[in-house]
């Protein structure tokens, strides 16, 4: 086996036959946001059935206007094929299956517009998508954006996603991975204040985090995972001088997993450690906080064009850490500034639902016609 493999490579060497590819639920996030479009766009691609069953958790009209409004001019686009379980899927190209939720009117979603009820909604998918993980129903769920100021004001108090799942799902240690081709970054903290985040900084939790990461690594088929450690100061505290997080906490955390028999180095400057991971160095980097960890994924994923005024590229998924149920989900927002033109990106959902396929344990099998990028 390849020590380290492509994320987006299967690694058991499994062909399973039709019947047996697992049902991977899609939700369908903010219905004022580019997630029913991106699903379409994504579900389009005939090579994702033969990896998986994929099935959308969402609303009937929202996905009748999605397949309205990236319909190619004489090109036949999927047919929508409305189930109440699991087991009536048809799991074929060409059959867009939705588990109707039939919770919101999509005559009365403005795409672009924050509003509660889309809140209200995208909760809903997302619940439905973990009773269903939890009960084995389906293998995997993939995750499209959310909108956290509607989530909000439909009354759920949790800052995004991974902290949803985490408390619907009873997880008390979990982490926020993101990858793209063989660049990954795990978080130490996501969605709270800078300030906050510098609080959060302590060995229990970054030794926590490592673990997760590197159970994660031999997850996806690297025998012998090599883990870099940020530091959170400039320069990584410069011995004391900027800093003494890395002296109290870090470099702590860092000998306890050294001791566990991990291979880790650090810390390590900010400024360098994911040129250095990108480029091969070690297999994932710890960020100590969001944007830290963040910005370095959106350079390497994110391409915006200027002249289209379009991300001619987006690439990179999101991954949840030590929950009881595989979750992986694009790695940007709801993009009300795109929602309802049919020029949203779905690449970085095809990531997150190969990438899916891959952690249930199957190969992703070539398609003869070669269209498989």
């Amino acid at each position: 086996m390849d020590k380290h493999p492509n994320t987006l490579t299967g690694t058991s060497g499994h062909k399973h036959p039709r019947g047996h590819k697992p049902v991977i639920g899609i939700t369908l996030g903010d219905p004022a946001g580019i997630g029913a479009e991106i699903i379409v766009k994504a579900l389009s691609a005939e090579e994702l059935y033969h990896l998986c069953r994929p099935i959308v958790i969402g609303e009937a009209g929202l996905l009748k206007k999605a397949l309205a409004l990236v319909k190619v001019p004489g090109v036949r686009g999927p047919s929508l094929h409305c189930i109440s379980a699991v087991e009536e899927a048809k799991g074929e190209y060409g059959t867009l299956d939705l588990l109707d939720l039939n919770n919101i009117e999509a005559d009365s979603v403005t795409y672009g517009r924050v509003d509660e009820a889309c809140g209200k909604a995208s909760i809903e998918y997302i619940e439905k998508a973990i009773e269903l993980a939890l009960k084995r129903e389906i293998q995997a769920m993939v995750t499209a954006p959310i909108h956290k100021e509607a989530v909000n004001r439909a009354g759920l108090p949790y800052p995004g996603h991974t902290e949803f799942l985490a408390a619907l799902t009873g997880t008390e240690d979990y982490a926020l991975m993101l990858i793209h081709d063989n660049f990954r970054i795990v978080h130490i903290s996501n969605h709270i204040s800078l300030k906050q985040a510098c609080e959060e900084v302590k060995r229990e939790r970054i030794l926590k985090v490592i673990g997760l990461g590197n159970e994660m690594l031999k997850r996806l088929g690297i025998e012998n995972p090599r883990i870099a450690v940020a530091g959170l100061n400039p320069h990584a505290g410069e011995g004391g001088l900027f800093g003494r997080e890395e002296i109290e906490e870090i470099i702590p955390a860092l000998k306890l997993a050294g001791m566990q028999g991990i291979k880790v180095e650090g810390p390590i400057p900010p400024d360098t450690i994911f040129s250095r991971t990108r480029g091969g160095q070690y297999d994932l980097a710890v960020a100590m906080y969001h944007d830290q960890g963040h910005i370095a994924m959106k350079v390497a994923g994110f391409t915006y064009d200027k002249e289209s005024d379009r991300w001619s590229s987006i690439k990179g998924v999101n991954v949840t850490l030590g929950l009881p149920i595989i979750r992986t989900s694009v790695d940007h927002g709801v993009a009300f500034d795109q929602a309802g033109k049919g020029t949203a990106n779905p690449q970085s959902l095809e990531e997150a639902i190969k990438l899916a396929g891959q952690l249930v344990g199957v190969r992703f099998i070539e398609p003869d016609n070669g269209r498989h990028k």
